[in-house]
């Protein structure tokens, strides 16, 4: 597998306090596996719990959503599985087999994480079918929906068109 820090394009938690959002920068160390990604995000305060957003490798990413003590998580592209750790990761968390088929790129895990903040699952499933973004542009338009897109984008270096 490869090593998880090189891949990481970025790694944020963005949590809403009094109904005003803040984007914080998250250590790579804490976003090998699920399970210390999601005790990371506990630390932040806010409202609804905090979204991790992790984009690795201009290749795939994972959201992971903590509110007490339920952890909620989508992975974009369950095939990254077979190479990195974050995602094989958010795989054996979700309860499902690895996959098999190389080609077969579908998200996995909980589609309607973000659901209450405004972006349904089926929003978020017309967004993971377009193949021609990247993950920043998908986590872009996820964090735009939610109201913190600015943030986002200044924290990953997109620019606005």
């Amino acid at each position: 597998m490869a090593d998880q820090i090189d891949g990481v394009d970025f790694a944020l938690a963005a949590y809403r306090e009094d109904g005003v959002w803040t984007v914080q920068e998250l250590a790579h160390d804490v976003i090998e596996e699920i399970d210390t990604l999601a005790a990371a995000l506990r630390r932040f305060p806010g409202d609804g719990g905090a979204v991790g957003l992790v984009g690795v490798d201009e290749d795939f990413f994972v959201i992971v959503r903590v509110a007490g003590p339920t952890t909620r998580v989508l992975l974009s592209d369950i095939t990254a599985a077979d190479e990195w750790e974050l995602a094989s990761s958010a795989v054996e968390f979700l309860g499902l087999p690895m996959p098999e088929d190389e080609d077969d790129q579908v998200p996995a895990g909980d589609l309607d994480l973000l659901g209450d903040l405004g972006m349904h699952a089926m929003d978020m499933g017309v967004l993971l079918d377009d193949f021609d973004l990247y993950p920043d542009e998908m986590l872009s338009d996820v964090a735009r929906r939610l109201g913190f897109g600015k943030l986002f984008d200044d924290a990953v270096g997109l620019t606005s068109a």
